[in-house]
């Protein structure tokens, strides 16, 4: 059973190498981390413990079919950190037999076998305003096991020491790719203003990166949904 916080779509991914993808989204509960400015805390901080549902992979496919028809192929899963949840393997299973794609984000602290068959992987290793110590020893492991034409690499950047932390996972896996995308701190409900601040943030960062040589092979995205719609949920 997979424990599941929100399924809705057809939407587009706002994040990562996927940004812009048409796909459904599966949400699951739970985290091990508590990010500081984790846009999502209502799928570990217990507010909306209610909502979960324990959930086959089966009835989670004929709720994707029920809300989207036929509008699409591709389905992220996304959290929390789905990464904790054996079961998502079967999910993953049944999604490719029925000829859909899957993304899924982590920050790399959870192996899983299943993650070897997610089409589109982001490891989303955590920065220090997050105040969340990553393990890189662990993420090392994790990219020992995958395939890596299959993954990408993400760090939200809200600050200098972000930034340098970006430096840091950039450099250590060059061979990847990498996105560096800027920071949302604004979380309210409502917020005035909310696209025109947050694309002020985008260009900062845009400019900070074109000045330095040693981000030369990188992608600076913004989190798309956001400029869109805000902190709106199921979107």
């Amino acid at each position: 059973m997979i424990p599941v916080m929100e399924i809705f779509g057809p939407t587009i991914q706002g994040e990562g190498k996927v940004i812009g993808r048409k796909t459904m989204f599966v949400r699951t509960a739970g985290c091990d981390f508590r990010c500081s400015w984790c846009d999502s805390k209502f799928t570990w901080d217990g507010s909306m413990k209610e909502a979960i549902r324990m959930m086959t992979a089966e009835a989670i496919y004929a709720e994707l079919r029920e809300i989207g028809g036929p509008s699409f192929n591709h389905v992220t899963i996304s959290g929390g950190n789905p990464a904790l949840i054996k079961a998502i393997g079967t999910l993953v299973d049944l999604l490719h037999a029925e000829g859909c794609e899957v993304a899924l984000e982590t920050q790399g602290s959870k192996f899983q076998t299943w993650m070897r068959d997610i089409d589109q992987l982001t490891l989303s290793p955590k920065p220090p305003s997050s105040n969340m110590q990553q393990n890189l020893t662990l993420l090392d492991e994790d990219i020992s096991q995958l395939d890596p034409s299959k993954i990408n690499l993400k760090v939200v950047v809200f600050d200098e020491a972000d930034y340098q932390f970006a430096k840091q996972i950039h450099h250590r896996y060059l061979g990847l790719p990498f996105y560096i995308q800027v920071g949302n701190p604004y979380l309210e409900d409502d917020v005035n203003d909310h696209t025109a601040k947050l694309l002020e943030r985008y260009e900062e960062l845009i400019a900070r990166v074109m000045q330095d040589a040693e981000m030369n092979n990188v992608y600076v995205t913004p989190q798309l949904h956001t400029l869109l719609w805000s902190n709106r949920k199921g979107v």
